[in-house]
């Protein structure tokens, strides 16, 4: 079998890639070993995680009612697991088979398979589904790489039992545990700690940075750590180590170092939530001109090209960040340039979402980075203690800021904490790619009262024209 397009993993990228380049008047077709089209974004990512997380911010909301409002309700909710676990399921049904009807309506091919390079311009084909040609291979003019990555799981922590799981096993929801250890305090295991423990789990948080979520900036992170703290009821252990773990009458004993934690404690499951690592090995990537560099990534420019003509490489496999908006981006730029057209991926923002309570979102240019590269940026800073919405919502611990060159005005990032963060980001995200100043948002009229008005507000804070806060801008000295 031929086709002139191979697209290899029918995740957020791979299919976002085969569909627009369908729609460019190319024959298309998807390799993909699971059953469905979705990648690990729709089946065991993404998806199922927010929809999980919607559980968990309601059960959050409905004890705030109890303790804020005066609101009584007849008696303590329970859970049923299995409902959980269906509706979690019905979300991915429904949209899996939505993305089935897209391909079938745009003519796309699904070869349900998996593929790996037997030369530049053929793949061989592994399975049984009766999608797969006779004499198992096919070969295509161009092939975009787009298989995503997986769970990091370190040998050590690998012992072979369902008990310690990566975030693919935490999403199954077998059961819900008495206690829970979370290995890692990134924005995974945080989102599955947070899930986990308003089901009703006890759970620890161990990190072996000096910090939560590292990487992002101290003051998004510290509403978020508060809450955290709150919910595993100061179990939170940081510059920690995990020596050693073994399954020991049915539950997993584990080994700390750290200043706070010391010893060994017994955890009914564990979640290993350390990172990811792109899925280059296995695919016969070495029987073709593409490089792969020192971390597993393909090694690509911004029009998605890799060294062999024929193959581009998008999503988790191209590099950081492993992010599912990113990806489908890449896969648009990379069907374009097979059909001729002139397109790259230059992006002055890519965001970034914890999907916690509160949220976590940023985009463009962080004080962490600026203060790595020792650039000079002025940061304004909107409380939302000082918002009449948040009041009302009762989120005061959140913030909005804005990240602006001193010289030129313009913003260059933007972080917010709160409920709803991720849904403001996208309003920062449009400043930065347009190389707003500072002055175009604090001039837009936004609606009152709302969290997106605190966007405005932290422009105004810069020029010292905020109404509910006084605090007029510096003056330069003479």
């Amino acid at each position: 079998m031929h086709s002139p397009v191979v697209v290899l993993g029918g995740g957020p990228g791979g299919y976002a890639a085969a569909f627009l380049a369908a729609d460019e008047g190319l024959d298309v077709t998807i390799v993909e070993a699971e059953s469905r089209l979705g990648g690990t974004c729709l089946l065991r990512g993404c998806i199922p995680s927010k929809a999980l997380l919607h559980l968990a911010k309601v059960i959050h909301e409905v004890e705030e009612l109890k303790a804020d409002w005066g609101v009584e309700y007849a008696g303590e909710p329970s859970i049923n697991v299995d409902a959980v676990r269906g509706r979690k399921e019905k979300v991915i049904s429904n949209l899996t088979g939505g993305l089935a009807q897209i391909a079938k309506r745009r003519n796309v091919t699904v070869i349900q398979a998996r593929g790996s390079f037997v030369s530049s311009g053929e793949l061989k084909l592994e399975g049984d589904h009766e999608s797969i040609p006779e004499g198992g291979s096919i070969t295509f003019d161009h092939c975009i790489l787009a298989t995503g990555s997986v769970p990091a799981m370190p040998p050590s922590f690998d012992i072979g039992s369902d008990r310690v799981m990566d975030s693919t096993g935490a999403l199954a929801l077998q059961d819900i545990p008495e206690s829970l250890l979370v290995i890692g305090g990134g924005y995974i295991g945080l989102e599955m700690g947070t899930v986990y423990a308003s089901l009703g789990s006890k759970v620890t948080v161990v990190e072996l940075a000096e910090g939560l979520l590292p990487g992002a900036d101290r003051d998004l992170v510290k509403p978020l750590a508060k809450r955290v703290d709150a919910m595993c009821e100061g179990r939170v252990y940081l510059n920690t180590k995990v020596g050693s773990i073994s399954e020991v009458d049915n539950q997993v004993e584990v080994t700390f170092e750290g200043p706070n934690k010391f010893g060994h404690e017994r955890f009914d499951r564990v979640l290993v939530s350390v990172g990811r690592r792109p899925v280059t090995r296995g695919l016969g990537l070495e029987n073709t001109q593409v490089v792969v560099n020192e971390r597993g990534f393909v090694v690509c420019n911004s029009q998605q090209r890799t060294a062999d003509p024929k193959i581009f490489a998008i999503g988790d496999v191209a590099g950081d960040p492993m992010l599912a908006h990113k990806a489908t981006h890449e896969g648009r730029v990379a069907a374009e340039v097979i059909a001729g057209k002139a397109a790259e991926f230059d992006k002055r923002a890519i965001p970034a979402v914890v999907f916690t309570d509160p949220e976590i979102a940023w985009a463009g240019l962080t004080e962490e980075e600026a203060k790595r590269d020792g650039r000079e940026v002025s940061v304004a800073v909107y409380p939302w203690v000082a918002s009449g919405r948040a009041q009302a919502l009762n989120i005061t611990d959140g913030l909005t800021k804005w990240l602006i060159d001193p010289e030129t005005n313009r913003v260059l990032g933007c972080g917010i904490v709160g409920s709803g963060a991720g849904e403001l980001i996208a309003e920062a995200v449009l400043a930065i790619e347009m190389g707003c100043e500072v002055s175009d948002i604090a001039e837009t009229v936004h609606a009152h009262p709302t969290l997106g008005e605190t966007l405005m507000n932290a422009g105004e804070i810069y020029f010292g024209t905020a109404t509910e806060i006084y605090k007029p801008k510096k003056k330069a000295k003479a």
